[in-house]
């Protein structure tokens, strides 16, 4: 799934722009969907203009550098909604980088894993806060879904995480009352 495609000409499909709005966009907006930087996002706009989904051209306003504008074809309209249908109806295979740790959360003495994962608990809180400060959209319904989504999946590790302390609490109870 070409997910940074599909994000590129999402945004197209609203207007024509040219790069640095295209990624500021993308870093006040979408921080908290996507990790894309600045020269991927600007290579992936190339590389869809040579595929030829986008058209580029050359702007400038006064004394200011020109720029380039890019904006979607019909071709590119296509393909991205090839990629929308793909995305939407496609089962994710969910990745937390955090279950590294889990996995070798044996390895550690309980009393520094505790408090670790109630480190974790404290950041979600602060996350899943800030995301639900996310003002409504206001033109459709998908940044909407797609904030609620990642709230629901915030909420979801933390209840899942605070499961996992109160075993590790029970456990070190446990082990306590053997010595």
């Amino acid at each position: 799934m070409d997910t940074r495609s599909l994000i590129l000409l999402g945004l197209l499909m609203a207007q024509s722009q040219h790069g640095y709005q295209i990624n500021e966009f993308i870093e006040r907006n979408l921080s908290t969907i996507t990790d894309m930087k600045k020269p991927t996002a600007y290579a992936t706009l190339d590389k869809l203009s040579k595929q030829g989904y986008i058209e580029v051209h050359t702007e400038q306003e006064g004394n200011r550098p020109p720029r380039k504008v890019y904006s979607i074809n019909e071709k590119g309209k296509q393909y991205f909604y090839e990629l929308l249908i793909q995305n939407l109806s496609s089962a994710e295979s969910v990745k937390f980088n955090g279950d590294i740790g889990l996995m070798f959360i044996d390895h550690l003495p309980l009393e520094k894993v505790i408090p670790a994962l109630e480190n974790k608990l404290a950041e979600n809180s602060k996350l899943i806060t800030m995301l639900k400060k996310t003002p409504v959209h206001g033109s459709g319904h998908g940044v909407d879904f797609a904030v609620a989504h990642k709230i629901a999946m915030l909420e979801a590790e933390t209840e899942f995480i605070q499961k996992t302390v109160l075993t590790l609490h029970n456990q070190l109870k446990e082990l306590g009352n053997k010595i």
